[in-house]
């Protein structure tokens, strides 16, 4: 198993959680972007430092992701990537994409997409705060219990 982290507007607190529990778990963390992110020492994380193109993170992640591993992504289309592969996803909110959710949150996003393009929706996702926290710690707790155990 090992942690993907979508480093796109991952929110700097999502990031310090999922650290700590890879830790916790003695979890390999690879956090992908267009620029070298700032990590804890250590060699259960790495920066890879993609080039600055459209989706070129996403690619990266949906190329190099298996089976088991956990992907931290707000990216709903990057998630419908990597879940056929037996991944899971989880966003900042505590959201988590898997085989049962992804086609349901993919339909809802591209709605939503639809909707805005067209001016009949504006602004986006509430903002991350202590309930979103709590949330996706929660969930990210659940899941990486349940994920290390089958490893």
């Amino acid at each position: 198993m090992r942690i993907w982290i979508d480093n796109d507007g991952c929110p700097k607190i999502v990031r310090e959680m999922v650290f700590n529990g890879a830790t916790r778990k003695n979890v390999q963390v690879f956090v992908v972007a267009n620029r070298h992110s700032q990590l804890p020492k250590g060699d259960l994380f790495k920066s890879i430092c993609v080039p600055g193109g459209f989706d070129e993170a996403d690619d990266y992640i949906a190329e190099h992701c298996n089976k088991g591993d956990l992907v931290i992504t707000s990216d709903v289309p990057l998630a419908a990537r990597v879940v056929p592969k037996g991944a899971i996803g989880i966003n900042s909110h505590g959201n988590i994409f898997d085989e049962k959710s992804i086609g349901e949150q993919l339909a809802t996003r591209n709605l939503m997409q639809e909707l805005r393009g067209g001016g009949m929706i504006t602004g986006g996702p509430p903002p991350f705060g202590l309930a979103e926290k709590k949330r996706f710690a929660d969930a990210f707790d659940r899941l990486l219990e349940r994920l290390s155990k089958k490893h």
